[in-house]
């Protein structure tokens, strides 16, 4: 990626970085005749520029676009929030837009970035950076009737994905919703202020222009309208609040989490759950947050650090078969499974998954999925609780698994999921057994979860009993404990 020009006026001095100007490309010198280029017109530029790496699909939007941020360091706060809106419009409706741009002349990411700044600044805007064949293009494109599309365009869904959204309930409102940006969820740290607390002071500080509101269902969650800079906030580096959607919150209240018992989050990843069962557990008993990427969890230790967590435990494993995993065979209470998945419930957040995915990656991760809920189901001791959840939609990655467990592990039965969320929030409306949130009936990621029970009665194999260490330990741990928890899972 290039960089900003490091060329020198006359004076000998750096040239004053243009925010407005993309990297690589020439001032007006003095005494240039020619006219000063408009601000859409470097605009145009820089989400081409952009797009032309986002549109490989080697790697996730989010992270093109921050390296290419990074790179470019004389943006301004608005220049950048104007690229990342045009950029990730364009990713949301690629299909539609391609459609668009046959119609057109010139440069084809050119033409995506037109409609891409024109959805999210205005036809307008752009029409001093538009030459007279583009200006009249964007005109032609403006008269198109979307609902005269078909429906994979329309809703810009490679056919795969659109086919098996179609099989839905409520199709059409499902596709919809997933098309809209998400806004930012966040939560207040049970461990040190309450929701009503952290609202009053976010309203009193810069927070309050971006309108906080409690969430519907969850009793620790706010919502913003916009995307506020919140990591800069004193709130936010003190620990008392953390950016997590509220379908990941309602996991929580799932798992139901108590006092000085052993849990397991079992595909940890950054620590976003782990830091609401930590919280919930008081900081006492033991949690272990399993991750096969260690990269992972060394994002997480800061932010168990930042919460005011000692019983949070990270691990890095191998494998769902990892002997530290088969050493906790039966001993834990809770065990939560959030397993890889299409994160085709994320789309409203990341609308890069539904290009970057494929159908044939589909059945490689369901597989991958079922090892790893039959792995965690081993840990899980009697009377105990397992939790399987994804933020997908469909049916594969989500209830077809659940009903393949139940069938095979008749050491286990299902507890109604909907029924112990509905306990816990009375307005949120479900179908059980299993829990399927939608962004749009419920404002939430797409987020599914089953929850099963080991039955008290079942005794735990010769083989179980070897793997299992010492009982879980039921006392508050401090951190100078927390090298017994580790030697519990290490080889």
């Amino acid at each position: 990626m290039n960089k900003n020009s490091n060329s020198r006026q006359s004076t000998g001095r750096p040239a004053r970085p243009d925010p407005a100007r993309p990297a690589g490309s020439r001032p007006a010198e003095r005494g240039d005749a020619r006219p000063r280029r408009s601000v859409a017109a470097f605009r145009i530029e820089q989400v081409q520029r952009v797009l032309g790496e986002v549109l490989q699909w080697t790697s996730p939007a989010d992270a093109v676009l921050s390296h290419w941020l990074r790179a470019n360091p004389a943006l301004g706060g608005r220049d950048r929030a104007e690229l990342a809106e045009g950029v990730y419009d364009v990713v949301r409706n690629l299909r539609r837009y391609r459609q668009l741009a046959e119609s057109g002349v010139g440069n084809a990411t050119r033409r995506l970035a037109i409609l891409g700044l024109a959805a999210t600044r205005g036809v307008e805007w752009l029409k001093d950076a538009l030459d007279p064949g583009e200006a009249d293009w964007v005109a032609r494109v403006d008269q198109v009737d979307p609902s005269a599309l078909p429906r994979a365009v329309r809703y810009s869904l490679p056919d795969w994905l659109e086919e098996r959204l179609g099989k839905l309930p409520q199709p059409e409102s499902l596709m919809q919703s997933l098309q809209q940006p998400a806004q930012l969820d966040v939560r207040s740290n049970p461990l040190k202020i309450e929701r009503d607390a952290l609202l009053a002071k976010l309203r009193e500080g810069p927070a309050g222009r971006y309108d906080p509101q409690p969430m519907r269902y969850s009793p620790w969650g706010i919502r913003f309208k916009g995307h506020p800079p919140i990591n800069r906030w004193p709130e936010f580096e003190s620990g008392q609040v953390e950016v997590q959607d509220e379908g990941s919150q309602l996991l929580a209240l799932l798992v139901g989490p108590r006092r000085s018992e052993m849990i397991i989050d079992f595909c940890a990843g950054a620590g976003g759950k782990a830091l609401l069962l930590g919280a919930l557990m008081r900081s006492t008993g033991r949690l272990y947050a399993f991750d096969v990427s260690a990269a992972r969890l060394a994002k997480a230790k800061p932010r168990f650090a930042r919460s005011g967590l000692s019983n949070v435990v990270p691990v890095a494993i191998d494998s769902e078969n990892d002997s530290r995993v088969k050493r906790l065979a039966g001993k834990a209470q809770r065990v939560l499974v959030d397993a890889p998945c299409t994160g085709i419930g994320t789309l409203r957040r990341n609308p890069d998954l539904k290009w970057r995915q494929q159908p044939q990656s589909l059945g490689e991760l369901c597989e991958l999925q079922y090892r790893i809920l039959k792995s965690a189901a081993r840990c899980v001791a009697p009377g105990g609780r397992l939790v399987y959840a994804t933020c997908s939609l469909l049916p594969e990655e989500n209830g077809d698994q659940a009903d393949r467990f139940l069938a095979e592990h008749p050491d286990f039965e299902r507890l109604d999921a909907a029924a112990l969320l509905h306990n816990r929030c009375d307005n949120l409306e479900l179908e059980g057994p299993y829990v399927q949130l939608r962004p749009d009936l419920h404002g939430t990621d797409g987020f599914f979860a089953a929850v099963f029970e080991r039955k008290k009665a079942v005794r735990h194999t010769a083989e179980a009993k070897q793997e299992a260490v010492e009982p879980a330990a039921t006392e508050h741990v401090p951190p100078s404990d927390q090298v017994q928890a580790v030697e519990e899972v290490k080889d």
